[in-house]
């Protein structure tokens, strides 16, 4: 039933609108367009005044005509750079961008495949059950848009999340993560003529970052420091440096455990300052970002057993999978709603090489048809 030609020209359409990050506002107004089109009631929400976007979060219901509990079904409408004037390229079946910017498939791949999903529901007078859309900004900057979702707008408590690669796979359990920022403080001096008279800021950094255990902690934790900046000249002791990281753990223990050693041992430096320590000088500045929490959604439970038995119905297999990444479904877990990621076949994201099969965005067409499909029978 899914029609991959038009498919891949809804894609290419997506795609060839500018849509990065706080500026989703073309994209939102002309999805807007399509799926009210459909028959479907659309609303934006205020997350844009609080992001700072141009738009707000874009919810689509279909009321259905079968009696079920609504199915929330999820993809993000911002893209990261560079992502403007992006120019789509099919040959053998492949989409890729021109190689001057990324193609756009993290996320409108997704954003293809719900348009086209919906039109089959259309025009094939296919049954099912409510379905709530739900087209998010800022992803890419801290799933900003999910975090601030206005959840009136939402009924179902459970659903899929279109935001991975693998069409095989439904993640199940993600981390939660902190985000960190250290601002430590010194005292400017010339490098050469008294350099005795500052305080390295950089040099505290070093001795704090030096006895951390960066990296892969463990199975289920990771940590790190991947931003600083500091200084100004080499012949100028530098007065102040800028640190920021992160911590992810499947454990919310070892992510409070792990984000307080890295605390403690910027701290302890400061504390440990042996020269002049006068006028509040050397001091450090410590900010924790609670960025998103851990998704954990058990194997029994109703949007697991349903992508199985769809995939099953269409002789496919469906895994179980953990990730070390977030999504939007990490914040929606964490207001109640339990959305599994499901691929859509997109690969090398973030980069100028960034590709999609158009048979990988069919199979998940297919796949979710199924699903909306014994969804709305009670499966």
């Amino acid at each position: 039933m899914i029609n991959s030609e038009r498919l891949a020209d809804t894609f290419r359409f997506l795609v060839g609108i500018d849509s990065v990050s706080k500026q989703e506002g073309n994209i939102a107004t002309e999805l807007k367009k399509i799926f009210e089109s459909m028959g479907a009631k659309t609303a934006v929400d205020e997350a844009g005044k609080i992001t700072g976007s141009d738009t707000g979060n874009l919810v689509i219901k279909f009321t259905g005509n079968q009696k079920a509990p609504p199915l929330l079904l999820n993809a993000h409408m911002d893209t990261v750079e560079p992502g403007k004037g992006i120019v789509p390229v099919l040959k053998d079946g492949v989409f890729t961008s021109s190689g001057n910017t990324i193609l756009g498939a993290d996320d409108k791949s997704a954003i293809a495949i719900l348009i086209e999903v919906m039109t089959v529901l259309k025009e094939n007078n296919i049954s099912h059950g409510p379905i709530e859309i739900v087209l998010t900004i800022c992803e890419e900057i801290g799933l900003l848009g999910a975090k601030h979702l206005d959840m009136r707008l939402i009924d179902a408590k459970y659903g899929y999340a279109l935001d991975a690669t693998d069409t095989e796979g439904i993640v199940t359990h993600a981390p939660g993560a902190n985000r960190l920022e250290f601002k430590i403080y010194g005292r400017d001096a010339h490098a050469g003529a008294a350099p005795e008279k500052g305080i390295n800021a950089i040099v505290l950094a070093g001795k704090a970052i030096a006895g951390l255990e960066i990296g892969r902690i463990d199975r289920e934790t990771t940590c790190n420091l991947g931003i600083i900046k500091g200084g100004v000249a080499t012949n100028i002791v530098p007065s102040y440096v800028n640190i920021k990281g992160e911590v992810r753990s499947h454990n919310s223990e070892k992510l409070k455990e792990v984000t307080n050693n890295i605390i403690s041992s910027f701290e302890n430096v400061i504390k440990n300052y042996q020269g002049d320590s006068s006028n509040g000088l050397p001091r450090v500045d410590v900010i924790v970002e609670d960025d998103f929490s851990c998704t954990n959604i058990p194997e029994d439970h109703t949007v697991v057993t349903l992508a199985k038995q769809a995939a099953a119905s269409l002789g496919r297999k469906m895994i179980t999978k953990i990730t070390g990444g977030g999504a939007d479904a990490n914040v929606f877990f964490s207001k109640g709603i339990m959305a599994g990621v499901i691929g859509t076949g997109m690969c090398d994201v973030h980069t100028v090489r960034e590709s999609v099969k158009v048979d990988d965005m069919v199979n998940t067409g297919e796949l979710l048809l199924e699903i909306i499909k014994l969804h709305s029978t009670g499966h």
